[in-house]
């Protein structure tokens, strides 16, 4: 695997506008400030740079993830094995074209809700607070409560290796609690998000109504994942956490928040060890209180033994 990684950084070198690292800690790039190094960090600045990193990777045999801002990610402490792509320059743009933000996967999604607010346009304002991308957003389907991003989406763009991109309309996308399927389909490179015409007045106080909440029942400022697991059908994770005693138990630099128990948070120096088993002692707990089987929503890269 070495000389594969470093056959595909001197193929990809000075040929793509993005810059690439070897052996990058990728506790730089996760919301959890957790994980070991990964092999190879691709910036992909175009669409070009995607097609080659991609091509270049297939042909040698390297493993490879497309992440975002890493905020529903678990590193191993042990790194990655592989190359990790990041989208750059070319995918952070932001336009408005009517009632309607065009914008690249990387694009901020807490820029998006400022420039939906900035342009007078209503339907973003349920995604203030949403830490990431908009890439990230779409793949999970992040919302609050009641609004999701598949209220707002008109199309998406992929990319698919070897092929090209694809325009996919929102209405054939096969959206979920937490899951879209987009992901799976190719890269998300951009979205069309359609709005509507809103009183300023109105949007910031939804704004404002949407930020309270999330602080209120989320430890926003704190080094976390998002939510831990999905909430069970009819049931909520975070209360069934509770009830069994959970809030506030700690693994070494990781802790279970007293804020909402379906967030564990890093209070300092926690490793994914930490995290790992953490997530295994809310599970076991739980199954043995409740009988429900919990499962995990944030994402495991590296070398890991699944919860």
């Amino acid at each position: 695997m070495r000389e594969a990684i470093e056959r595909a950084r001197e193929r990809l070198a000075g040929r793509i506008e993005g810059e690439i690292r070897a052996n990058e800690p990728m506790s730089r790039f996760t919301s959890f400030r957790i994980g070991g190094p990964a092999d190879l960090l691709v910036m992909c600045d175009t669409v070009s740079d995607l097609a080659l990193a991609t091509e270049v990777l297939g042909e040698e045999q390297v493993p490879w993830v497309v992440i975002g801002k890493g905020t529903n990610l678990l590193v191993s402490d042990e790194g990655y094995r592989g190359a990790v792509l990041l989208l750059g320059r070319e995918f952070r743009t932001r336009v408005r074209e009517g009632q309607a933000i065009r914008a690249g996967a990387g694009a901020v999604l807490a820029h998006l809700v400022q420039d939906a607010f900035h342009y007078g346009l209503a339907g973003l304002e349920f995604a203030v607070g949403i830490p990431g991308t908009l890439g990230g957003a779409l793949a999970m389907n992040a919302g609050s409560r009641d609004v999701w991003m598949s209220s707002v989406v008109e199309t998406v763009t992929l990319f698919m290796p070897g092929r090209g991109l694809e325009l996919v309309h929102g209405s054939e996308v096969e959206w979920g609690y937490r899951r879209s399927g987009l992901d799976a389909r190719g890269i998300i490179v951009e979205a069309e998000l359609k709005l509507r015409e809103g009183e300023p007045a109105r949007i910031r106080h939804e704004m404002e109504r949407s930020l309270a909440r999330r602080k209120q029942t989320q430890p926003i400022g704190k080094p976390c994942a998002g939510s831990v697991f999905v909430n069970p059908e009819g049931e909520s994770a975070g209360r069934l956490i509770e009830q069994a005693g959970l809030k506030n138990t700690r693994l070494g630099g990781a802790r279970v928040s007293e804020i909402h128990a379906n967030f564990i948070v890093n209070d300092g120096g926690a490793t994914a060890a930490d995290v790992l088993g953490l997530i295994r002692k809310i599970k076991l707990i739980v199954k043995e209180t409740h009988g429900v089987e919990l499962r995990p929503e944030i994402r495991f890269l590296g070398d890991f033994t699944r919860p």
